[in-house]
């Protein structure tokens, strides 16, 4: 089973330049680190990538939205289990807009909070995959594999869409116990969204 770092690695090497990225809050936190390392290195953050904190359970429903604004690129959302199971309604929104260059990644790992608290999902066990067939998604499939996921990416962006893929992952270690001490979350985890937005924009105005 792979963990977070290596579910969202292929979107930040393989996507196309064009494609726009939208995360919900474990992405968003593996993107962060997968740039603060590329900045450190000499590289540049990714650009076109927006967060859907603290639209928790809307990141598919806001990726629709740029992917109908922007027929001509790639959307890709990198979902959470727990966030998709509050608007499981989204994939049928998804599914009637039928949107060519779709690509949704589900990072399963069975629970909310990862990281801190790790508590389960209501239903951990949960297949999206099925779930996405059933409501009429182009394709759908579970990978478990890194590499496999690594050498499958190309292939399911280029298919048409939409199409949806869960990723069963390892929950990032839980920091409670004894002695742990939880801070609040910063205002600016849910203050970046609108930051980001302006950014993408602004982005998109540059690559006309």
């Amino acid at each position: 089973m792979m963990n977070l770092l290596q579910a969202c690695l292929p979107v930040t090497q393989l996507r196309p330049a064009h494609a726009m990225v939208v995360a919900t809050m474990g992405a968003m936190f593996a993107f962060d680190q997968i740039d603060a390392k590329a900045v450190a290195d000499g590289g540049q953050r990714m650009a076109g990538r927006i967060s859907s904190v603290p639209l928790m359970g809307g990141a598919a429903g806001l990726a629709l939205g740029l992917a109908l604004a922007q027929p001509e690129r790639h959307a890709i959302v990198v979902d959470g289990d727990a966030s998709l199971l509050m608007e499981l309604g989204g994939l049928a929104s998804v599914v009637a807009a039928q949107p060519a260059h779709f690509l949704h990644i589900v990072i399963a790992n069975g629970t909310q909070f990862s990281g801190l608290a790790n508590l389960a999902t209501m239903e951990p066990q949960f297949s999206f995959e099925a779930f996405a067939r059933a409501a009429g998604y182009a394709h759908a499939q579970t990978i478990s594999d890194a590499d496999e996921w690594q050498a499958s990416f190309p292939r399911l962006l280029e298919m048409r869409g939409p199409v949806l893929v869960q990723l069963q992952v390892q929950p990032v270690p839980p920091r409670t116990g004894e002695g742990f001490a939880l801070s609040e979350m910063p205002d600016v985890q849910f203050q970046r969204m609108g930051t980001e937005v302006a950014a993408l924009r602004q982005w998109l105005k540059e690559a006309v």
